[in-house]
Formats: C-alpha cells, structure tokens, sequence
C-alpha cells in the first residue's frame, strides 16, 4: 500500500510541475505580446501625428485599447487628429478623452454705413447696430430723397452700440440733403465725406457749413471737389520788390504745370505760401514752360515785375536796374518761350522833376468807407466822360452811396475814361479802400472778404488794359469780412430769430393760424436769418395764453407754428433744418390773469431743436433735488 503511494505520488509531482511551468511560460508569452502590440500602436501613433503636425496629442495605449488626450486649437483639428487615429488602429479601439481650447469671446464687428447718393438714387450699404433701427434710418433717407429710390443693402448685428457712433450716423444723414452727389462712409465718431461741388465758391461755403456744424467728438474728413473754373484771361503775374516776392495771380492748365510754376517761383524768391489755381482757358499747351522761363528771368533780374496775359508776357524792371542785365535777361527769355507767346519788356528811367509852373499830373481817386459810400475825385475830361463815370459808380455802387467831387480839365492823357472805369470796378471787389489813378499807374489799396479779390482784379486790368499796364496792388483778406467764414454759430442764430421775431411781433388773426399783414417784414427777416443757418436744428415753438380749453390752445399753437414754417418755405428757403411744435399754455413768460401778460404768452419763439426736452429734464431733476433737500430738512 505503502509503495503504491509512492509511486502515484512520484508521477503527479513531475506532471503537476510541468503544468505550472507550461501556465508560467503562456503568461510571460501573454505580456510579451501584450507589450509588443502596445509599443507596436504607440510608435505607429506617434509617427502618424508627428508627420501630420499633431505633435500636441498625446497617445497612452493599454492592450489594445488607445486612449487620446491633449488640448486641440479648434475642434476641425480634434477631429482630424481623430481621424488619423483612425487610419493606424481600429477606431473601436479608441478612447477620444482630446480638449478644445476654450473659443475666445467674440468681438463686437464693424459698424459703418456708406451712403451713395446721386441723380439715379440713393444706395445704403453697411452693417449696423440692432438697436440703430435699420427701417428708422432708411425712412429717414428716404424723406431726404424725396421721389428717388432708395436701395436698403444694410445688414444688422446684435451688439452694443460703439461709442460716437449715434452722433456720427445723425449727422451723416443730416447733410445728406445739402450734397447733391456725395459718398458719405460712417463710423463711430468719424465721417468721411467726399462730394462734387457747383464751382470753388459752393466748395469754400460746403466746407466751413460742414466744419461748423459737425458734433463734438466727430471726427470730419472732408474731399469736396469742384470743376475747374474757366478762366479769361489766363492770367499770371508776380511781383518782386524790396518786401520780396509774390504772386498777384497765378493760373496754371495741369497739375504738372502748377509744380513746373511753383518751383520756380520759390526758385525767384517768391514765398513758399504761394498758390497757384488749377483752370480752363489756356491759350497754349506750354503755358507751364512759358511761366516757368518767364519766372526764370524774372528771379535773374532779383526786381521787377512780370505779367502773362494769355500769350501776352510783359517784363518790367526798376528805375535803378542796370541796362545791360536787363537787355541780356530779355534776350536769353525771347529764346526760351515756345512759339505763340511775345514778349514786352519796360526797362522804366527816373521821370525828369517837372519845371516850376509846368501843369499837374491828372489824377483821379476814388475812395470806398467801411460803410459803403463812394467818393469821386480828381479830373475828367469833358462832361460826357463825367456822366459816364458817375453812371457807372451809380450802377457799381448804388446811386445814393455815391458822391461826386470830379472835376473838368481836357488836360488828361489817352485812355484816361478806361483806365478810371477799370480802378472802379476793382474798387468794387473790395470792402473798403482807395484806388488812384496816374498816367503811369493805377494803384488799389483796401480789405476784402473775398480771398479771391487780388487774382480777379489782376484778370480785370489784364483783360481792361492789357498786359503791359503798369499797376499795384495792395489788398488785405479780413476773415471778419468774409461772409462765408462769419456764418453764426447755432446759439448765434437763435439768438437773430428772437431779435427779429421781438422787433415786430408775429401776429395772427384772433382764433386763427393766419399770419397778419403787419406780420410779413418779421418773416422776412426770420427767412434770411435761416438761409444762414442751414444745418442747424431750429424749432418753432407755437405759445398761447390760457383762455379757452387747453388741448385746443395746443392745437391752434400747432397751426400756428407751422403757418410760420410753411411762411419761410414759401420764401424759397430750404426748411429741412426747421421743425414746429405747439406747446400750448403750458408754458407762459407772464401772468395770464392780465391782458398784457396774455399777450406776451400768444408768441412765436425759436429754440435749438432738442433743447427743450432737455430743458424739461433739468427742470424736473432740479425739482426732484428741491424735493429730496425739503424732505431732509424735514428729517432732522
């Protein structure tokens, strides 16, 4: 029994050993596999997202399991990590634990509109602000537009509305009505405007209306344009004395022709400030060489002065010039301009001193105050000339504004009645000053407004008295003079339309909105007013007393504003600045239980447009102070 133990047991224990050690060598196979597969995957991964520039995903693979972390730019690149993933394992076998980076707040766009505006229409381009009220902004175009069309191209965003943008996009749509062609751009607190002007005054009067009235914190840039004016004669004259260089007028055909001249005017020693106007008329194709060699020789003679009228040039030197540089300057000039130009040139000698009783040089002097009147003294030939001369002064000035203290002396020399006409009409583009005319020279002297005055009195005596006349001028531009730069300012208009308005009153017939006779002058003066102030928000504010009910003292007050309206319309003034509102009784100026008081409070009144409602707002936050400070007295 013994023995048959002991055999079984020295089988089993071999076999039981065998068993264990073939289960040991499968699991160490079974890790050794697993391994392999895994660094197999892991290896296969990272090539594939190395060489597809996915170097940030990172790969951790358990048996066959595959496991994507790390953090994609955007989620178009999580999913091709993914899906090259996909082409080295199996996509069952992947585990996709891959982040986005967190998607940045989105900006605010922008906003901006540009309006296009010409004969065929109006087109609206551009994006807005919701709150902007895209259909408030078209009707309000389309009312400016009257019957043409308007095309709505405007897109809409659900964002806050950018700082400057309400107070530029208001006033864009406001001077839509003044510019009759014009592409205005939109953004907050900037406009760009660029528009065609009628000629180079509408562009000057554009420019200083836009400027005016742009809002505070609107930054304006303006590109208005304007044809170029024609001008006759096509004039250039420079002068160049002790005081040194300048032009009187300077005209040129291009562009290129305008730097050809302005360079050799600095050249000469004419200011750096000079201008010089771009128009139409030239005579000749190489007016901007003929200017250039004439500036030349005007420059080498260091004095002088030098006009071109059309293809008339004229070169006129000093008394004290030596005659040989003169004749050598003249000679190398008549060489240098091209065919159709000729050449005058005046080398003047020191007059000889008139012998002791020899008669006078004739003389005539006319003479311009700051009011407007005219005085006329000197010689004139014989009466027909002096009926003449006081017919024309009559006509340039007005009859009563003259008065005429010539006298009759045959002793004048040749053209003396065209001379005389021509100094008047050049005193005539001057707000005051004094012209003198001599034998040798005629010599205008005064202030202007008109920052054009010079240039056209040289065009008038080039044209009146040819190239070669001898004269000088000395005109001064006064801002104060000029109309356009004095334009009032807005609290300055209204300020006119209650002056005017309380002079003689604005009256209406009893119950009625029918503006009275007497009434007429007062709305004239009103009309002229506002044809100053285009641009500027005005309301009419209608007022009664307080006799009757109240909401038919609101009505007729309303009538009666807009009577006034429709009166300065009716003037051929534009009123799309004006608004008119009926207040009423609700505010009166004076006591309505007297009849004197019930007269103040029946007036018309004029008031910036807005400023009322602000005014009610202070009032009420005035009285809510009030209140809250009665309230804390009472407290303590």
């Amino acid at each position: 029994m013994a023995s048959l133990r002991s055999t079984l047991l020295s089988g089993f224990v071999p076999h039981t050993l065998a068993i264990f050690v073939a289960a040991a060598g499968c699991v160490a196979v079974a890790f050794w596999a697993k391994d392999l597969i895994e660094q197999a995957a892991y290896d296969d991964l990272n090539l594939a997202f190395s060489q597809s520039g996915h170097d940030w995903t990172d790969v951790a693979v358990d048996g066959l399991s595959v496991e994507l972390t790390g953090t994609a730019p955007d989620e178009a690149t999580r999913f091709a990590a993914l899906s090259v993933a996909g082409s080295v394992v199996d996509a069952s076998r992947i585990t996709d634990s891959m982040g986005v980076v967190a998607a940045a707040a989105l900006q605010p766009p922008e906003f901006s509109i540009e309006i296009l505006k010409n004969d065929d229409g109006v087109s609206l381009i551009g994006l807005v602000p919701l709150v902007s009220d895209p259909e408030a902004i078209v009707q309000s175009v389309t009312a400016i537009a009257d019957d043409a069309p308007v095309s709505d191209l405007l897109e809409v965003a659900d964002f806050p509305v950018p700082q400057g943008w309400e107070s530029a996009l208001s006033y864009g749509i406001d001077v839509l009505d003044i510019l009759p062609r014009s592409k205005i751009s939109i953004a907050p607190g900037a406009l760009t405007i660029k528009a065609a002007a009628e000629d180079e005054e509408n562009k000057r009067r554009l420019e200083r209306r836009l400027q005016r009235d742009a809002p505070n914190g609107v930054r304006l840039i303006l590109n208005i344009t304007a044809p170029r004016p024609v001008v006759a004669p096509f004039t250039l004259r420079a002068v160049l004395d002790d005081s040194g260089g300048r032009f009187d007028a300077c005209t040129a055909d291009s562009e290129a022709s305008q730097a050809m001249i302005l360079r050799a005017a600095a050249e000469a020693g004419i200011s750096s400030g000079a201008e010089c106007v771009l128009g139409l008329g030239t005579p000749s194709t190489r007016w901007g060489e003929a200017s250039t060699a004439a500036l030349r020789a005007l420059g080498a003679l260091g004095a002088g002065t030098l006009t071109l009228s059309n293809a008339d040039v004229t070169l006129v030197g000093t008394e004290d010039m030596v005659e040989s540089l003169f004749e050598r300057t003249v000679g190398d000039l008549e060489a240098a301009l091209p065919p159709v130009f000729s050449l005058n040139a005046v080398l003047p000698r020191p007059a000889d001193e008139p012998a002791e009783g020899a008669a006078t040089p004739a003389e005539f002097i006319a003479t311009r105050s700051p009011e407007g009147q005219v005085q006329l003294r000197g010689r004139l030939a014989d009466e027909t000339t002096q009926a003449a001369v006081e017919s024309f002064a009559a006509a340039e000035f007005g009859a009563d504004k003259v008065y005429p203290a010539t006298r009759l002396n045959a002793n004048v020399p040749p053209r003396w009645p065209s001379r005389i006409m021509a100094a008047l009409e050049a005193l005539g583009h001057l707000h005051n000053g004094v012209t003198t005319v001599t034998p040798d020279k005629i010599t205008v002297r005064g202030s202007t407004g008109d920052q054009n005055a010079q240039a056209e009195i040289t065009r008038l005596f080039s044209a009146r008295l040819g190239s070669a006349a001898t004269y000088e001028l000395d005109i001064a531009y006064s801002e104060a003079l000029d109309a356009l730069a004095s334009l009032p300012t807005p609290e300055e208009c209204i300020a006119l339309l209650n002056q005017a308005a309380s002079v003689r009153k604005i009256t209406f017939a009893p119950g009625s909105s029918d503006i009275e006779d007497d009434a007429q002058d007062t709305i004239d003066a009103v009309a002229d007013i506002v044809r100053d102030c285009q641009g500027i928000p005005i309301e009419i504010g209608g007022h009664t007393d307080s006799q009757g009910r109240e909401i038919m003292n609101e009505q007729l007050s309303q009538a009666r504003a807009d009577a006034v309206l429709n009166a300065i319309m009716a003037r051929r003034v534009l009123v799309s600045n004006l608004s008119a509102k009926g207040y009423g009784e609700a505010r009166p100026i004076a006591d309505n239980g007297t009849e004197a008081g019930r007269e103040a409070n029946r007036r018309i009144e004029f008031q910036l447009a807005g400023r009322a409602g602000l005014e009610e707002t202070e009032e009420q936050t005035a009285e809510a102070d009030d209140g809250q400070e009665e309230t804390g007295e009472a407290s303590e």
